[in-house]
């Protein structure tokens, strides 16, 4: 028998008005917990945590923490899966929030920081695949970049079986298709649109591009490779 674990810990900077809210998620979880609650009572708690709350939540006709639950991938047994520690009022405009824990619940943790914290987006967070065995195959890592209209996961097992597929010679980056027109200078190709803008272009792998075939333009398109991301 082994346990495994999810661990993460890292901190964000929120707004006061952000931070107040964020002060009372684990009184609204508390809330949800309680059994034997009447709807009545359960509205006067909800009404309780006050407007700020209410509106980074919105309530339904049906039941007022509707929109609170929504941010946990099994709204029949709420819980952060997380430490949430918030630091007290000071004199700057930004508050420090720590999130942390050995069981982490990755995507309640990415949906509240989406949640109350826009004013850190985009933010992102690493966290760590655990074993307390040793056993093959129980290690690893990922990461979660949040943004105000999405969230994207990524996992270090993903990152290892492409540079495992990717061959010594092979670009790292991916592989682009660019022409150029006489009036709007460079365009790369996007396999659902035609031409346009390199943020909107379709990325190959050198296996892809070697059995693809350029596309048919006034002037003649060629392969470039993409430099490497941003550290």
């Amino acid at each position: 028998m082994a346990n495994h674990f999810t661990k993460a810990s890292f901190m964000l900077a929120v707004t006061p008005a952000e931070a107040e809210v964020l002060r009372l998620i684990a009184e609204a979880v508390d809330i949800l917990g309680e059994a034997g609650i009447e709807p009545a009572g359960r509205a006067a708690r909800f009404a309780a945590l006050g407007p700020a709350f209410a509106a980074t939540f919105p309530p339904s006709a049906d039941n007022p923490f509707d929109g609170f639950l929504g941010l946990f991938p099994d709204p029949d047994y709420p819980r952060l899966g997380f430490t949430l520690q918030v630091d007290a009022p000071g004199a700057g405009d930004t508050i420090r929030v720590w999130i942390h824990g050995d069981q982490v619940d990755i995507e309640t943790a990415a949906a509240l920081i989406q949640a109350t914290a826009k004013s850190a987006l985009p933010f992102g967070f690493e966290y760590a695949l655990d074993c307390d065995r040793m056993r093959p195959g129980e290690f690893g890592g990922g990461f979660v970049v949040i943004r105000e209209d999405d969230i994207e996961y990524g996992g270090s097992a993903r990152g290892l079986e492409a540079a495992l597929a990717r061959r010594p010679d092979e670009a790292e980056n991916g592989l682009v298709i660019a022409m150029r027109d006489p009036e709007e200078g460079l365009l790369f190709w996007n396999s659902a649109d035609g031409f346009g803008a390199l943020e909107t272009a379709t990325v190959y792998s050198e296996t892809e591009a070697s059995n693809l075939d350029l596309p048919i333009a006034d002037d003649q398109p060629e392969w470039l490779a993409l430099p490497a991301p941003l550290a």
